[in-house]
C-alpha cells in the first residue's frame, strides 16, 4: 500500500481549460523573426503562388523554425506544438503543407534563402553594435580581438536509425550523415551548413571551400575586412592554405589556424628542440597553464609544398591514461605527448603581442567552443532529420539553423543584460521562457497574453518583448 502524502486530496483533473497558451515564449520568437524582416525576406525568396487558401511560404518557414526552437523533432511535433498556441499566428500549418514546403526547395531557391538570410543578419549585426556593450567581440587569453570577425569551421556526425537517402556508414563506424559548417565565433550563429552523406571525408578541401564561401558571404559586408578561420585538423590541406592566402587583398585580411597531422618528420624536428625552446603555455584568461608547453617549429620542419611564411607551433602536455593507446615510440620515448598548430599570423593588426607562441597556442584551443555550437544546433533540430528525402532533409536542416539564428538574436538583442540568460544552453531558455505557460484573454478590443507574475523570469519575458517591441521597423 503506497504512502498517503495528502497533497492530491480532493484534486480533480480536467480537460477543459480555455484560452490556455502551452509555449508563451513563441511569441517572442515570431516578433523578432517579424521584426527583423526574417518572415518577409523568406517570403520574397520563397515561390508564391497566392490563391484561396494558400499559405504564405515565408511563414510556414518560420512556424516552423519557431516549432523546432520550442523542440519539434519532426513535421508531426510541428503541427502539434502549432495547435497549442490557440490561434494565435493564424491557422495551423497542417504537416504536408510543411513538407511541401521544403520538398519544394531547389538549389535556385536554396540559393534565395541565403540571400535573404544574409540581407537580414546585416541588420541584425547593425543592431548588435547599437546595443549596450556593442558588437560581441572575442576575447582570447586576455586579449581583445576588436574588429576581427572569427569563424570556425567542423563536422559532425548524424546518425540515422533508417535508410534514408544519403546515409552511408560513416568514419565512426556508424549510419548517417556527415554535414560540414562554418559559425561565427563571435554571435555563436551557423553561417553555413553543407549536408553530406555518411561517408564524405573529412578533409575534403572542395567541401571546405564551398562552406567557408557561403560564410562569408553570410557576413555582412561592413565586417569583412578582418577574418580569422579556425579549424581542426581536417583543414591541414595544401588547398585550404592556399585558398586563404589568396582570399588577402589590400582591403581584406585573412588569417587562420589549423590542426596538423603529425609526421615523422615533424617528430624528427621536434628533437632538434632545445629545452630552453619550450614556453609555458597559457589559459583562457591568460594566466600560465602550468605543466604545458609551446615551441616554435617554423623552420625546423622540411616539408615542401606548403604557402610562404606559414608558421608550426608544437605544444607538448603529459599524456593521460585515455592517450597511453595512441602514442608514438617517439611519445612513448620522450614521454611527452604532442599537437601542432599551422597557422599564418605573424601579427593581428592592433592586437600587442599577437605574435607570441603562447597565444597563438590558445587561440587556436579556443577552436574548442566550435563544440558547443554543434551540441546546440543538435538540440536545435539537427540532430532529427526526419525524412527519407534528401532534399526535404536538407530544407530541415536549413530550417533548424533558422531556429538557432532566432534563439540567438533573441538573446544577443533582448537579453544581454539578463542573468542566466544571455549565454543560456537550448534547454534552458525552453524551460525558462520558451514553454512558460500562458492565458490568452480578449479585453478592450485587445488581446493580452496574460503570463504567470510569480514565475521567476516572468520580467525577463516582459523586457524581451518590450525591446522586440523597440527595434526599428524593416523597410
Amino acid at each position: 500500500m503506497s504512502e498517503r502524502t495528502g497533497w492530491d486530496r480532493r484534486l480533480s483533473v480536467a480537460a477543459d481549460g480555455k484560452g490556455l497558451i502551452g509555449h508563451a515564449g513563441a511569441v517572442l520568437l515570431r516578433r523578432l523573426a517579424d521584426r527583423t524582416g526574417l518572415t518577409s525576406a523568406l517570403a520574397l525568396a520563397l515561390p508564391g503562388r497566392g490563391g484561396h487558401g494558400w499559405r504564405d511560404r515565408g511563414a510556414v518557414l518560420v512556424q516552423l523554425a519557431l516549432a523546432i526552437t520550442l523542440g519539434a523533432r519532426n513535421l508531426a511535433e510541428a503541427e502539434a506544438l502549432q495547435a497549442h498556441d490557440q490561434g494565435l499566428f493564424g491557422p495551423v500549418v497542417s504537416d504536408s503543407t510543411t513538407r511541401r514546403t521544403l520538398a519544394g526547395i531547389d538549389a535556385r531557391t536554396r540559393a534565395a534563402l541565403d540571400r535573404a538570410r544574409s540581407k537580414v543578419r546585416r541588420q541584425v549585426w547593425s543592431l548588435l553594435h547599437l546595443r549596450p556593450g556593442g558588437f560581441p567581440w572575442l576575447t582570447v587569453a586576455g586579449k581583445r580581438l576588436h574588429g576581427w570577425i572569427v569563424i570556425d569551421m567542423d563536422a559532425t556526425i548524424i546518425t540515422a536509425a533508417s535508410k534514408k537517402e544519403g546515409a552511408t556508414a560513416t568514419w565512426k563506424k556508424t549510419f548517417g550523415f556527415h554535414p560540414l559548417a562554418a559559425w561565427c565565433a563571435n554571435t555563436t550563429e551557423c553561417l553555413a551548413m553543407l549536408l553530406r552523406s555518411g561517408g564524405a571525408g573529412s578533409n575534403t578541401v572542395a567541401d571546405h571551400l564551398t562552406v567557408l564561401r557561403d560564410a562569408l558571404a553570410q557576413t555582412p559586408g561592413a565586417s569583412t575586412a578582418k577574418i580569422l578561420v579556425r579549424v581542426d585538423g581536417a583543414g591541414a590541406t595544401h588547398g585550404l592554405h592556399q585558398h586563404l592566402r589568396d582570399l588577402n587583398t589590400r582591403r581584406r585580411t585573412v588569417r587562420f589556424t589549423t590542426g596538423w597531422m603529425i609526421t615523422p618528420d615533424d617528430e624528427k624536428a621536434i628533437a632538434k628542440l632545445p629545452e630552453t625552446a619550450w614556453e609555458t603555455s597559457l589559459n583562457q584568461d591568460g594566466s600560465p597553464q602550468e605543466g604545458y608547453f609551446v615551441a616554435e617549429l617554423t623552420g625546423l620542419n622540411t616539408r615542401d609544398g606548403w604557402i610562404k611564411g606559414m608558421r608550426l607551433i608544437v605544444r607538448r602536455v603529459k599524456p593521460s591514461g585515455r592517450h597511453t593507446k595512441d602514442l608514438t615510440a617517439f611519445e612513448k620515448k620522450t614521454g611527452w605527448k604532442y599537437s601542432i598548430v599551422a597557422t599564418n599570423i605573424n601579427k593581428m593588426t592592433r592586437i600587442a603581442g599577437s605574435h607570441q607562441i603562447q597565444w597563438l597556442d590558445a587561440l587556436h584551443r579556443h577552436h574548442a567552443v566550435v563544440e558547443d555550437r554543434v551540441k546546440t544546433n543538435k538540440v536545435m533540430g539537427l540532430n532529427s532529420l526526419p525524412s527519407k528525402s534528401w532534399t526535404v532533409n536538407e530544407s530541415w536542416m536549413l530550417t533548424a539553423n533558422l531556429a538557432a539564428d532566432l534563439d540567438t538574436w533573441l538573446r544577443l538583442l533582448t537579453l544581454h543584460d539578463a542573468d542566466g540568460l544571455a549565454d543560456a544552453e537550448p534547454d534552458t531558455m525552453r524551460f525558462r521562457l520558451y514553454h512558460l505557460p500562458a492565458r490568452l484573454a480578449k479585453h478592450a478590443r485587445r488581446r493580452w497574453l496574460r503570463l504567470d507574475r510569480s514565475w521567476p523570469w516572468v520580467k525577463a519575458f516582459t523586457t524581451a518583448w518590450a525591446r522586440i517591441i523597440d527595434l526599428p521597423a524593416v523597410t
